[in-house]
């Protein structure tokens, strides 16, 4: 049972959740109310399966820099409780029979755009984060993918719609991220990893995030501006944006940045969740 929670955890299920939840999102913005269940859950467990995989391949190039963080010095490839031979083994297995599902029961646009995202995790951005600032960004593009793959899957066409969801994960993903910068920032310097705190420090780091966060609610009511959601979520991702926009600027008063870091951090999770409900109940609302 333990060697079986160690492969599960080795998959980050956290990550695997949270972007499928973005991922269903994005399936029933596109379905309109008309659902397939078993596209659905072709989808899912095809994108969630590609996101396991990912991580899996993740957690294993990552393992040098895991074991000089302490949140990390756990994992079992850094303990070699599993073997890393076997880690590779079950990444590729989980990437086969995800790309299996997307490609034989969605369609070849969905399974290409879980390719590209796939890509950009395990290689673009695994290696970039230890080479440049830029690795926040470069990571946000593969974080992006499960709610294009989701409406992608229904349509088979990337157009303003899909455009648009890419744009708003890849925009909150940023603050969201800079904030974990910021309160992990000594593991990260132990790893050696050049952070936007660490390397351009706090101040710096505050603006852009200031800035992210207000390109967010417009990136997000753009939705509705486009007639692809209704008032309803207008209002509430409004009322949640100037929320995060109002702990952005409280940011730079704050005397104690850490603290403040993890509840802005922990703020941007309830707005992607309710941002997802929202999109997913979106035909039930004006």
């Amino acid at each position: 049972m333990n060697l079986i929670k160690a492969y599960y955890i080795l998959t980050k299920p956290g990550i695997v959740y949270s972007n499928a939840l973005t991922a269903v999102a994005g399936f029933f913005l596109a379905a309109k109310g008309v659902f397939d269940i078993g596209l659905f859950l072709a989808m899912l467990f095809g994108i969630a399966f590609v996101i396991a995989s990912s991580c899996v391949f993740n957690n294993y190039i990552d393992r040098d820099i895991d074991s000089k963080m302490k949140r990390t010095q756990k994992r079992a490839l850094v303990k070699k409780s599993i073997p890393e031979f076997h880690a590779i083994v079950f990444a590729t297995a989980l990437g086969f029979v995800g790309f299996f599902l997307l490609l034989c029961f969605t369609n070849l646009l969905t399974t290409f755009i879980a390719f590209v995202g796939f890509f950009f995790y395990v290689i673009v951005y695994t290696f970039s984060k230890r080479l440049t600032v830029h690795g926040t960004v470069i990571g946000s593009i593969s974080g992006a993918v499960p709610p294009v793959v989701g409406y992608c899957a229904v349509t088979n066409n990337f157009d303003l719609a899909a455009f648009l969801l890419f744009l708003i994960l890849v925009i909150w993903q940023m603050p969201h991220f800079y904030a974990i910068a910021i309160f992990r920032s000594e593991d990260y310097r132990a790893a050696k990893i050049p952070v936007l705190p660490i390397k351009k420090g706090l101040m710096q780091t505050k603006i852009q995030m200031l800035v992210y966060t207000i390109l967010f609610i417009i990136a997000a009511d753009a939705l509705t501006f486009f007639h692809y959601t209704g008032y309803v979520y207008l209002i509430v991702m409004t009322l949640l944006g100037i929320g995060w926009l109002v702990l952005a600027v409280r940011g730079f008063k704050t005397a104690n940045g850490e603290k403040w870091a993890r509840k802005f951090f922990f703020f941007s999770l309830i707005i992607i969740v309710l941002f997802s409900l929202l999109l997913i109940g979106n035909t039930l609302l004006p």
